[in-house]
C-alpha cells in the first residue's frame, strides 16, 4: 500500500472521525484540504442498497448540473442527414454516420471524446461496439439520452454541464460534480441536482435503505462523509449538526 504524503495526512487530521457532514460544510471542508497545485476535478460516490446483479435495480441516467462541471466536454455524434447539420450546428465536436463508427470501433477517436451521442437508426451499426465503448462509459443509451432524435439538444445540454451516471458491479454509484475552485454553493447546488435524480430513480424492488453512504474528494484527497440521510435544505450550513457514523 502506498505511503500518503505529509498534506495528505495533514487533510484526513482535518476530517472529524465517526462525524456525518451535512454537504454544506462538507464540501467547505473539501475544499480547504484538498492538497493539489491544479484545480482538482470534485467527485461524489454514493453507495446504494441495491443488488447490482439485477438489471431491474440498476440505477441509470443523466441530469443537467446547474452550474456545470468546470470542463470542456468533447461530444460525438453518429448521424446522417439532417440530423448531422443539427449535431454540427450544436457544437458536436465529430460528426458522421458509418465513417465515425469505423473510426470509433479503431479506438482512434476515444482519447478525444467523452460522450457519444447516437439517432434511434444508427444504433444497429452502433451496438457491435459494445466491447469498445462499454468499458469507457461511452455507449450510448435511451436511459441517459444519448440515443435520441434531439441530437441538438442533446450536444447542447451535454456541453453545458449534464453528467450521465451508472450503478457499478457493486452497487456504487461515482459521478463527477466540478472543480475545487467552484463556490461551495455552486457544489452544493450540483450535489443536490443529482442527489434529487437519484433518489427519484429508487428502482421499486430496492429494499432497506437506498442511499447508504455518500462520500466526497477530490484527485487527491481523502474522502469526506456526508450525511445521507440530508435530502433537503442542503444549503444550511448547520455546523454544529454532526451524526455519529454508523456501521
Amino acid at each position: 500500500m502506498a505511503k500518503h504524503g505529509k498534506k495528505y495526512r495533514a487533510a484526513m487530521d482535518r476530517i472529524e472521525a465517526d462525524r456525518l457532514y451535512a454537504p454544506k460544510p462538507g464540501f467547505a471542508l473539501l475544499k480547504e484540504v484538498d492538497a493539489t497545485s491544479y484545480d482538482a476535478t470534485v467527485e461524489v460516490a454514493f453507495r446504494l442498497g441495491i443488488d447490482p446483479r439485477k438489471a431491474d435495480q440498476m440505477v441509470r441516467g443523466a441530469v443537467s448540473l446547474p452550474h456545470g462541471i468546470g470542463k470542456s466536454v468533447r461530444v460525438a455524434v453518429v448521424a446522417g442527414g439532417d440530423k448531422a447539420t443539427e449535431a454540427r450546428e450544436a457544437g458536436a465536436d465529430h460528426v458522421g454516420g458509418d465513417d465515425l463508427v469505423e473510426l470509433l470501433g479503431q479506438g482512434d477517436l476515444l482519447s478525444e471524446i467523452d460522450s457519444v451521442i447516437a439517432t434511434p437508426d444508427m444504433m444497429g451499426k452502433l451496438g457491435r461496439l459494445g466491447k469498445v465503448l462499454g468499458p469507457r462509459g461511452l455507449m450510448p443509451n435511451p436511459k441517459s439520452g444519448t440515443v435520441t432524435m434531439n441530437v441538438g439538444q442533446a450536444v447542447t445540454e451535454i456541453k453545458a454541464g449534464r453528467v450521465e451516471y451508472r450503478s457499478d458491479r457493486n452497487g456504487n454509484v461515482h459521478a463527477v460534480l466540478g472543480k475545487a475552485s467552484f463556490p461551495v454553493e455552486s457544489l452544493v447546488e450540483n450535489y443536490g441536482a443529482l442527489l434529487d435524480e437519484i433518489l427519484r430513480l429508487r428502482p421499486s424492488a430496492a429494499k432497506g435503505r437506498y442511499v447508504r453512504s455518500v462520500t466526497i474528494s477530490t484527485s487527491a484527497s481523502p474522502g469526506i462523509p456526508l450525511d445521507p440521510t440530508r435530502v433537503k435544505d442542503l444549503l444550511v450550513d448547520d455546523t454544529s449538526e454532526a451524526a455519529a457514523a454508523t456501521a
